[in-house]
């Protein structure tokens, strides 16, 4: 069995490629069926054919609306498991893989990780913590004592205690952000495709998507990008939320109508954002969100620490064995 594994390149802040390459050999050493393992960069849409070759399976693919359908499967015959590193997963032609004997993974590594960041996020919006000491070194160097002819801080504070947080996903990334908030104090109340059932859930009040819009303090959003959420934050939803609310999103940026968000973030209505994921990404140039005072953006990088990186390749590696072993897990289809 050859195996292609596309790790990726290097990103600052995380490990090495080298090293992700050295933690893949050790989780495979034991598994006798795979034959060949080929490393790979990064996935790309335009070089299947130099990137597959003749692979049994592929490891850290893309999986973009639409693209695994028929014809892809049946251009590489060999080829019946592909994986994503990611926790989502876009359309996929679900008949033509269980006719094709094709069989596609997720892989579900970093739910506390982009909570953390989710939280970090609005953290952030709560006491901007490097605009404070920035403003106090800037201060002291003057010789300007805070609270003493200087202004003490440049940014409101904000305090979680007794707000509520409103989870738009109750996934396990929504979950884990559900209880961090719920330590800081928070009410939480959520909305999801289905009903979670279970004792995990039981300190979460599970209401209307209407509900969650217009109860919520902060509002998290942690569900997929499908047909239905696209476009799922807009000028109707938005209207609906309290004035001042705060707008997360660690999802997916189509999520968010910009437009309607951008609208929203001068006039007042919604406080801040912090968007970890914007439309179009990777940007090539600034975009209109970037021009607000009161949006925290960053690019796409919730997902980057070490340890997650590591886990990452630990959870992978056991999805690829478990299907070598005829026990799949973490199946799209």
């Amino acid at each position: 069995m050859k195996v292609v594994i596309c790790q990726g390149l290097p990103a600052g802040g995380s490990p090495s490629r080298e090293k992700l390459i050295e933690h893949w050999k050790e989780m495979l050493k034991d598994c006798g069926d795979i034959k060949e393992v080929v490393y790979r960069s990064r996935f790309d849409q335009n070089k299947t054919d130099e990137i597959i070759e003749d692979a049994d399976a592929l490891v850290g693919a893309w999986f973009a609306d639409d693209y695994f359908n028929r014809d892809f499967f049946e251009r590489y015959p060999n080829l019946k498991y592909i994986a994503t590193f990611a926790h989502g997963y876009g359309r996929i032609d679900k008949v033509a893989a269980k006719e094709l004997g094709v069989t596609l993974t997720n892989t579900i590594y970093g739910d506390v990780t982009i909570a953390q960041f989710a939280m970090a996020l609005l953290l952030d919006i709560c006491h901007g913590i490097r605009i404070q000491d920035k403003h106090y070194k800037e201060l002291v160097d003057k010789g300007i004592s805070p609270g003493r002819g200087g202004v003490l801080v440049k940014t409101k504070q904000m305090e979680l205690y007794g707000k509520t947080m409103g989870i738009i996903g109750l996934g396990s990334i929504g979950l884990w952000t559900a209880r961090m908030a719920a330590g800081f104090g928070m009410k939480v109340i959520a909305n999801s495709r289905s009903k979670k059932e279970g004792s995990e859930y039981d300190f979460i009040e599970q209401v209307s998507m209407d509900e969650v819009l217009e109860r919520s303090d902060v509002i998290s959003i942690h569900c997929p990008l499908t047909q239905d959420t696209k476009g799922l934050i807009n000028k109707d939803s938005i209207a609906k939320m309290k004035d001042g609310v705060v707008l997360l999103n660690t999802a997916r940026g189509p999520i968010i109508k910009e437009p309607d968000l951008m609208e929203a973030l001068n006039s007042g209505k919604v406080y801040a954002a912090g968007l970890d994921v914007v439309e179009n990404e990777p940007l090539k140039e600034r975009c209109d969100l970037m021009n607000c005072n009161n949006a925290v953006i960053t690019p796409h990088i919730a997902w980057l620490p070490e340890e997650a990186r590591y886990r990452a390749v630990k959870v992978a590696a056991e999805n690829l064995m478990n299907w070598v072993n005829n026990k799949p897990t973490s199946v799209i289809v």
